[in-house]
C-alpha cells in the first residue's frame, strides 16, 4: 500500500508543484536531523489531506486547519529529500523537508581482506568502514575511525583515519606471530571486530639431513619455521630432488608435525637438494652405498 502512495504522490509532485508552487505556504525547518518530531502550523478552515514522499515510502494524514502538522521522530527517520503535499478545498500547499543524518555514531559496518594472511606482509590487511547513526543512515560528516589490529601475543598497531561521504578505510601491515589477530574498527562508542588468521611465511633456513637404509637413502628435515620462528603449516609441500649422472628423480611430501620425511633409491655421488615453493635448503652429496 506504501508503495502504491508513494507513486500516486510522486506523479502528483509532477502534476501539482507547476500549479501551486506560487501558494507555498508550509514554512518547515530547512534541516531537520534524523530522529527529530516536527511541527508546523497551517492556516485557514475546513480539512485538508496531507501526503509526505520521501526515503523509505509516503505518508497520508488527514488533518483540520487551524491546527499544527505534526510528524513524530520515527516517522522522519531516514536521511533524504521528502515532498510534502497539504491539498485542500482551495488549492495545493508545497514545501521540502530536508532530513539528515545524526551527528552521532551508533554501529559500524567493517569489512576485512582477506581473511587469511601470511605474517610480516607489507599492507597485507585492508578494512573499510561504513559509518551510521541510530536510524542506519550513513553519517556523512567527517569522522575519526581507529583500525586497531592485534596478534595472539596482544601486541597491537593502531591506525587513524577520517571518514569522507561516511566512509574510511586503511591498509596495515599483518603482524608478526602466527595465530588468530583481532581487526577492529572504532568511533566514539561503536566498534566493530573481525578475526584474521595468520598464518606463517614461506620456509626460511630449510634444511635436511640424510642417513642410509640399505640401498636406500633416508631424508628428513629439521622443524621448518618462517623467518619470524613460526612454524610453517602441516601440509605445505617440500620437494626433496635426487640428481645423478644420466638422471634425476624428485619427490614431494606434505609437511606432517612441521618436518617432511622420505626415502629414495641410494646413488653414489648423486647430489640430493630439498626446496619449498621458491625457497631452496642445503644439498648433500651422497658417498655412501648405490
Amino acid at each position: 500500500m506504501s508503495r502504491r502512495i508513494a507513486s500516486i504522490c510522486a506523479c502528483w509532485a509532477l502534476w501539482l508543484a507547476p500549479s501551486f508552487a506560487q501558494n507555498a505556504a508550509l514554512h518547515f525547518p530547512e534541516i531537520v536531523e534524523a530522529g527529530t518530531a516536527v511541527s508546523v502550523p497551517t492556516t485557514g478552515s475546513g480539512s485538508a489531506t496531507c501526503y509526505v514522499v520521501g526515503p523509505g515510502g509516503a505518508i497520508r494524514r488527514s488533518i483540520p486547519l487551524g491546527t499544527s502538522l505534526s510528524f513524530s521522530a520515527e516517522e522522519l527517520h531516514n536521511a533524504g529529500s521528502y515532498a510534502v503535499f497539504l491539498v485542500t478545498s482551495s488549492g495545493t500547499q508545497t514545501a521540502q523537508l530536508n532530513v539528515v543524518s545524526s551527528a552521532k555514531t551508533a554501529s559500524i559496518s567493517f569489512l576485512a581482506k582477506p581473511s587469511r594472511v601470511p605474517v610480516n606482509l607489507s599492507d597485507g590487511l585492508s578494512g573499510v568502514a561504513y559509518l551510521f547513526d541510530l536510524f542506519r543512515n550513513l553519517v556523512l560528516q567527517p569522522e575519526q575511525v581507529t583500525f586497531e589490529l592485534a596478534d595472539s601475543n596482544g601486541r597491537s598497531q593502531a591506525h587513524t583515519a577520517t571518514t569522507r561521504n561516511g566512509v574510511a578505510w586503511v591498509r596495515v601491515n599483518s603482524a608478526g606471530k602466527a595465530g588468530a589477530g583481532q581487526f577492529q574498527a572504532m568511533s566514539g562508542n561503536a566498534r566493530e571486530k573481525r578475526v584474521i588468521q595468520q598464518v606463517a611465511g614461506d620456509a626460511c633456513s630449510l634444511r635436511m639431513h640424510a642417513s642410509a637404509n640399505g640401498k636406500r637413502v633416508v631424508l628428513e628435515t629439521d622443524p621448518v619455521r618462517d623467518c619470524s620462528g613460526n612454524p610453517v603449516p602441516d601440509g605445505t609441500v617440500v620437494s626433496f630432488t635426487l640428481s645423478y649422472p644420466g638422471g634425476q628423480s624428485t619427490v614431494e611430501v606434505p609437511l606432517k608435525r612441521g618436518v617432511a620425511r622420505t626415502e629414495m633409491a641410494a646413488r653414489s655421488g648423486a647430489v640430493i637438494s630439498v626446496a619449498s615453493g621458491v625457497v631452496m635448503g642445503n644439498e648433500i652429496r651422497w658417498s655412501g652405498g648405490s
